[in-house]
């Protein structure tokens, strides 16, 4: 906002609880606790088994890491508002929630190329895996993600808080995300828009081409393999990468860059509801729990814990070349 507007506006109305109340609220509570439990079982995992000890495991940490941020920084809020005759969210508040959530947004966009370059090194040059991906190129290469996201975000909510808005503020909107409020801004939005445009190309479009460019190199090498068990082990680790990341892109790009179109406010909250909350369940499902180490670590984890019988043959030491610990 802008001049004296700024100061008059401490509310904003949430108004995508219009139908179905019961029904949003049954089936976002749902989709929270599978992001809470599948993306929680997948840090304790990495956490205690020393054979997820490797740079893949650990950036798949960060990633689930940022999944519960995701649903944290809305679901709660919408499962609260699902619930009240009159949904409402505080100015500061709203900014809050856009800085947190467009922080996670471009993080998780960051963090995917580097999941997908971590695999082109430890398929295309095996032999030099161990020294490009050392546990000091790992940890700056994460928090290079994380600040990435927050420097991007902060622009964007900056930006948000000078906007204009005339008389109430009211989205049509499940919660408070930069689409939303610029459609109910009024006076020039062009320099939020221009952001969040620039934005789609070097957060969104130079990571995924990062990606692009990793996995045409991986699918040559996978090709070229000798070995069909080779082949069929790397496609199913890569196949469940990219399909994590294709999901999530494409969601992105439909959330961040549709700010001319004419769809319905019930488009815009379901590409949203895809986005910021169905990704993050869907995420541990896809890419870790039908993983065999994931399955054969949480079998040794169990019966570390339990004490179970006949299950000496999974419990061991972790294989050579773990990098970190």
């Amino acid at each position: 906002m802008a001049g004296g507007n700024q100061t008059q506006v401490t509310e904003i109305l949430l108004l995508g609880f219009s139908h179905g109340r019961p029904f949003l609220f049954v089936l976002f509570l749902a989709t929270y606790l599978v992001t809470l439990l599948g993306n929680s079982a997948i840090l304790t995992l990495v956490c205690l088994d020393p054979h997820l000890h490797n740079p893949m495991y650990f950036f798949l940490s960060h990633l689930s890491c940022l999944d519960i941020c995701y649903s944290t920084v809305t679901v709660p809020k919408v499962l609260a508002d699902s619930l009240r005759p009159r949904a409402a969210i505080s100015y500061r508040g709203c900014l809050a929630q856009t800085f947190f959530l467009m922080s996670c947004a471009g993080a998780e966009c960051a963090l995917l190329a580097v999941m997908a370059y971590d695999r082109y090194a430890a398929i295309v040059h095996p032999l030099h895996y161990a020294h490009t991906m050392c546990w000091a190129a790992c940890k700056a290469a994460a928090a290079g993600c994380w600040l990435w996201g927050v420097l991007d975000s902060a622009v964007h909510t900056l930006l948000a808080s000078r906007l204009s808005f005339c008389g109430a503020v009211r989205l049509r909107h499940l919660f408070c995300d930069m689409p939303p409020l610029l459609r109910a801004a009024c006076g020039n939005t062009r320099p939020s828009e221009a952001a969040l445009h620039a934005a789609s190309v070097f957060v969104g479009l130079g990571p995924f081409l990062l990606v692009v460019g990793s996995y045409l190199r991986i699918l040559a090498a996978v090709l070229a393999m000798p070995v069909a068990a080779g082949r069929h082990k790397a496609f199913s680790t890569c196949s469940a990468h990219l399909l994590v990341v294709t999901l999530y892109f494409v969601t992105a790009n439909l959330n961040y860059n549709r700010l001319g179109t004419n769809d319905s406010p019930l488009a815009d909250m379901v590409v949203s509801a895809l986005f910021c909350i169905v990704t993050p369940a869907l995420n541990p499902l896809i890419y870790s729990l039908r993983n065999q180490e994931v399955q054969a670590a949480l079998r040794r984890t169990l019966c570390r814990l339990w004490g179970s019988r006949g299950c000496g043959a999974d419990v061991g030491p972790p294989p050579a070349g773990i990098v970190g610990s």
